[in-house]
């Protein structure tokens, strides 16, 4: 499991989350490092923030891609829009978890994506 994050406090509660069902869970808070990450880990799973796109999301989920295939790729947001959760699985997000709902969907969110289902926040509006 790879997470990246750039805030320190949001990562480490989402990595206590992601330990009920992992023995080992990856943090980095940059673009460089998480690509350096993925493609030296090979995770199952990539937890990225929305935040670490710069505007380039469908770049930076094409660059994790490439250097970790078949990663699935879940992302973390504070956007609630359906448009935005839309435009994250249109560019390679296999699932999108509201930040403020990850106490009730991210497992449910990495389980989905592991079964090769993917998954919206139910909150993110229609």
């Amino acid at each position: 499991m790879l997470l990246a994050d750039r805030h320190h406090g949001l990562r480490d509660s989402v990595r206590g989350l992601l330990e009920t069902q992992f023995d080992t869970v990856f943090m980095v808070a940059t673009e460089a490092s998480l690509l350096e990450g993925a493609g030296r880990l090979l995770p199952a799973v990539v937890v990225v923030d929305l935040s670490l796109s710069a505007g380039d999301l469908g770049g930076l989920l094409g660059r994790i891609g490439a250097r970790a295939p078949g990663a699935k790729l879940l992302l973390l947001s504070v956007y609630d829009e359906r448009t935005v959760a839309d435009s994250a699985l249109a560019a390679g997000a296999n699932a999108v978890v509201l930040k403020r709902c990850l106490a009730t969907d991210l497992m449910p969110a990495v389980d989905a994506v592991l079964a090769g289902l993917p998954y919206v926040s139910p909150e993110i509006l229609p």
